[in-house]
């Protein structure tokens, strides 16, 4: 169907078709002659010949070539024309070649953010093995806690975010991949009473210590945990970091809750006792993706990177289903 135009601009030709014309045309103007651009293009004398009038029709109706007796030869408008047929043939191809690498995700780009903890091992790992099978891939991160990481998801800022369940943000308006569920650690100073304990321990053990917790109430943290064990903890000191955090605890300043995904980087002065939480859920992990926009095929892959890195995280129970 042809383009719709205005009174006053000339009617344009079907786009997929003016491509055919042009690069029929560079053929004929690279061989000089209908004949040998058929044998290269694999058709008939006749039809490239139907090709460029149609091309001539659609400029104006002037000649492109003089017709001869042995062969063709480029008009002054087949001249001007060469140059302009052939960006837009170079940008349809350099097109073309772009969106190749982008299904093979041999290049385009990967947003992604993820909450700190992730950022851990989790990520560090899943990056690698991503990075050595796509090093074409533009990559942008961003570090942050779920709520946020969701906001920019839902904005089109990013492509994926690792998420998971505390802090009790809204999940069900994107697409969950599930990662993992943790497992917790607590973590206590080498010469506490429990250092040595073997096996799982209850929450409500510790319900008269001192608490390092990133936030003032233990509502919509790891504490939660403790919440259902039947006990309000005391938080002492609020710390953001989790190298802070274990610092605060060596320093025999309190315990804290460690997630699986941190269990790997915990110091040396510091002792996790595995926590024993009957009946209530771990923490889930996932992988988000807006709901309804398609997945890029880099972000396809690095997904499945994450899978693969799960694997080599301590403590945690493998997902991999849809949420």
């Amino acid at each position: 169907m042809p383009n719709q135009h205005s009174e006053d601009a000339p009617a344009l030709p079907d786009a997929d078709v003016s491509t055919v014309w042009l690069r029929v045309f560079l053929d004929v103007a690279r061989h000089g002659s209908f004949t040998v651009a058929a044998r290269t293009l694999g058709w008939t004398q006749s039809a490239v010949s139907r090709q460029i009038s149609s091309l001539e029709a659609a400029l104006g109706g002037g000649p492109l070539f003089d017709r001869l007796p042995r062969g063709v030869r480029l008009t002054e408008a087949g001249r001007v024309l060469v140059p302009h047929a052939e960006a837009v043939t170079g940008a349809l191809r350099g097109a073309a070649r772009e969106l190749t690498a982008l299904r093979e995700a041999a290049g385009g780009r990967l947003r992604f953010g993820a909450f700190a903890t992730a950022d851990a091992a989790l990520v560090p790992h899943a990056l690698a093995a991503f990075r050595a099978r796509h090093p074409g891939v533009r990559l942008s991160r961003e570090e942050g806690l779920t709520p946020g990481l969701l906001d920019r998801l839902a904005a089109g800022h990013l492509d994926l975010a690792v998420v998971s369940t505390t802090g009790r943000a809204p999940l069900e308006p994107y697409d969950l991949h599930h990662l993992l569920d943790e497992s917790l650690y607590v973590a206590v100073p080498v010469d506490h009473p429990l250092a040595g304990v073997t096996g799982p321990v209850r929450l409500g053990r510790l319900a008269g210590a001192d608490w390092i917790s990133g936030g003032a109430r233990p509502e919509g943290t790891l504490l939660d945990a403790a919440l259902r064990q039947g006990f309000r903890p005391r938080v002492a000191h609020v710390v953001g970091e989790w190298t802070a955090k274990l610092g605060y605890v060596a320093a025999g300043l309190g315990v804290t809750l460690v997630p699986a995904l941190a269990a790997e980087s915990v110091r040396q002065d510091v002792v996790l006792l595995p926590v024993l939480d009957e009946g209530a859920p771990a923490r889930a992990v996932y992988a988000a993706t807006a709901r309804g926009r398609s997945l890029a095929p880099a972000a396809e892959s690095f997904l499945a990177a994450l899978r693969e890195a799960v694997a080599r995280i301590p403590g945690g129970t493998p997902g991999g289903t849809m949420a």
